[in-house]
């Protein structure tokens, strides 16, 4: 098959380098992770060696409750760098999303997407902005991609923000979440939905569940800003334009908190702003299911390669291990049932959750899609 560029290409390898040389962080907000911190128990009457940091989703066990958040590929600097990603996911054992895979449907055998083979016992995520359901994608593409890439899932990005700052950005929003549930309701695999780094709101949360979305990625604000990406590709009064969201976006721990009041029965991620091992274990003690990080593990990889994100990785692992030896929880869900998480000295109250999928949610999965609806174990 043709690799013939296109303009989606083009853009891709843009932002690859934007990512890697130019200070891209969200400015004027963080994500509120930082805020919360653990009461010491002095006695967990746990033994380090048995705690266990593991978890189940979609159908595949993994070491740690991390996913290698979607990012790049479609052009060879991306096929590079999404090779020491799914080497990484493979030795560390957590799950993997790839980049929009739009280009495929454009340039078929754009370079950056075959990663299967290098990551064969973890969960990978094949990723699409959603906004294409108003631009001529339907059910069949989606479904090619996931074939294509042999993927456990599909991602569904929302970016209304970054559209909007793109000179070639599409901004057709209109009416997108019926063709969203369409596409949820009619895939074999399940599908998650997820902002790229200014937060879901909880009504949002609620909506997305009930159109039938397996998973939702907060995906709040505090890390990579993608306004910050764009306005490095734009001059003059676009650049300032793109200069003032900055600071914008809610919080990832506050996306986080709100969206598990709203959906208690579904799977969370947290991502945004994940910077080191203990925000892992904050946003864990605060609901999420998985906890995602790109710019971190990207920027390791592109400098040391697979071996340096692997023990960045690993780090972060050990980091929660030890933390939840340190408030006795021995494993992911008494973690998250600690009363030992604090903000300013005060307990944290966190919702209530529920294991069961609302009345609302009528999909009917095939039985593979049934199987890989579970929440983590």
């Amino acid at each position: 098959m043709s690799a013939t560029p296109s303009p989606t290409g083009s853009r891709k390898a843009q932002h690859l380098a934007i990512n890697l040389e130019a200070d891209v962080a969200a400015k004027g907000v963080d994500s509120g992770l930082e805020a919360y911190g653990f009461v010491h128990c002095a006695l967990p009457e746990i033994d380090l060696e048995e705690v266990d940091t593991s978890t189940t989703w979609l159908g595949r066990r993994l070491r740690a409750p991390l996913l290698i958040s979607c990012m790049t590929g479609g052009v060879p600097e991306a096929a590079r760098v999404n090779a020491v990603l799914a080497e990484t996911a493979e030795a560390c054992g957590v799950a993997l999303g790839l980049g929009s895979a739009r280009v495929l449907l454009e340039s078929p055998g754009a370079p950056g997407f075959d990663v299967r083979r290098l990551a064969p016992s973890v969960p990978l995520l094949a990723n699409l902005g959603a906004v294409q359901l108003n631009y001529g994608v339907g059910v069949d593409d989606c479904r090619r991609l996931v074939e294509l890439l042999g993927a456990d899932a599909l991602v569904l990005h929302l970016n209304p923000l970054q559209e909007a700052l793109q000179a070639e950005g599409d901004t057709d929003f209109r009416a997108l979440i019926g063709r969203i549930e369409a596409v949820a309701r009619a895939l074999e695999v399940p599908v998650v939905v997820k902002e790229v780094g200014w937060g879901l709101d909880a009504g949002l949360a609620r909506a997305l569940v009930d159109a039938g979305a397996a998973a939702i990625d907060v995906a709040g604000a505090g890390g990579t800003s993608w306004s910050e990406v764009e306005r490095h590709r734009l001059e003059g009064r676009r650049a300032r334009v793109a200069g003032a969201f900055a600071g914008w976006g809610i919080p990832t721990a506050d996306a986080l908190l709100a969206a598990r009041r709203a959906v208690p029965e579904a799977m969370l991620i947290a991502s945004g702003g994940v910077r080191k091992g203990m925000d892992v274990a904050v946003a864990v003690a605060l609901g999420a299911d998985l906890v995602g990080a790109a710019g971190p593990v990207l920027r390791a990889a592109a400098g040391g390669g697979a071996a340096a994100a692997t023990d960045l990785l690993e780090e972060w692992r050990e980091v929660l291990r030890i933390a939840m030896f340190c408030v006795g929880a021995a494993d992911l869900a008494q973690l998250r049932a600690t009363s030992r998480l604090v903000r300013d000295g005060a307990v944290v109250a966190r919702p209530a959750r529920r294991h069961r999928r609302p009345a609302a949610v009528t999909r009917q999965p095939t039985t593979l899609a049934s199987a890989r609806l579970a929440r983590p174990g």
